[in-house]
């Protein structure tokens, strides 16, 4: 295999406005044509990514759902044990009521009330719900509260990342995490990894070549590491149209 490429989706592979991707529908087709591999890696639910993977004729390649706490198999469907989301939420349910308030996951929220929060549809919305293995949200308390939050969960076992939209609660897992099987599977002679969230960096830095694609929605990533030797870069295009050009601009690096 010449090469996989690891992806966030919103806001990177998707526009932060629309969901859409359009303007990567050149590159991705560049990348069908060469055989290489698309592996979607997102906070979103196997349901979601399911759904998506098929729009975007990307079955033949496992995604990487919910910040890497689930993997879902090329041509997989999405399965109904929710035994590992019900131990989080039971966890988060022993938080102090003074740090859990200022944390609404979609847990606490009806389909419509994520729909608004997502501007996702109503059928959209509904997949977003339906959780396996983690819980986005939204803090709505002060930086000083959020520290002591995520302390209480390190107590519970448990963990919180900063996504594209929401911060997500799991038992640990990273994107980077399921990268790593997931290379070890495939063994191509090269890797992309490209985002726009903190819950990107390992990925971003465990590929051969990352890409910080530009979402200026959101406070820019810290300069990382592997940005000084050239492995990391950054788009000045937010989105699909970054991501376009920057997988273009590597496979004529690559001359592949």
């Amino acid at each position: 295999m010449p090469l996989l490429v690891f992806t966030d989706l919103d806001g990177t592979l998707l526009s932060h406005a629309d969901y859409q991707c359009d303007a990567a529908s050149s590159a991705l087709e560049r990348l069908a044509s060469i055989g290489a591999g698309v592996v979607m890696a997102s906070s979103k639910t196997a349901s979601e990514i399911c759904l998506l993977r098929n729009t975007l004729r990307l079955q033949n390649w496992p995604a990487i759902v919910e910040n890497g706490a689930g993997l879902l198999e090329a041509h997989a469907q999405p399965t109904a044990d929710g035994a590992v989301y019900a131990k989080l939420r039971a966890r988060l349910e022993e938080i102090p009521h003074s740090l859990r308030r200022n944390f609404q996951g979609f847990g606490d929220l009806d389909v419509a009330e994520i729909a608004e929060l997502t501007e996702l549809t109503l059928p959209a919305a509904a997949l977003a719900k339906e959780r396996a293995f983690s819980e986005p949200g939204v803090w709505r308390g002060s930086q000083d509260e959020k520290a002591a939050f995520l302390d209480a969960l390190k107590a519970q076992g448990l963990s919180a990342r900063s996504g594209g939209r929401f911060l997500t609660v799991s038992f640990g897992q990273t994107k980077a995490d399921r990268m790593a099987q997931i290379i070890d599977a495939f063994a191509p002679r090269h890797t992309i990894a490209l985002g726009d969230a903190p819950n990107d960096i390992e990925m971003l830095e465990a590929a051969d070549f990352g890409v910080i694609v530009a979402n200026p929605h959101r406070t820019p990533l810290p300069p990382l590491a592997a940005e000084k030797c050239g492995r990391v870069i950054r788009t000045t295009q937010a989105g699909p149209e970054g991501w376009n050009t920057a997988i273009i601009e590597h496979l004529e690096r690559l001359k592949l």
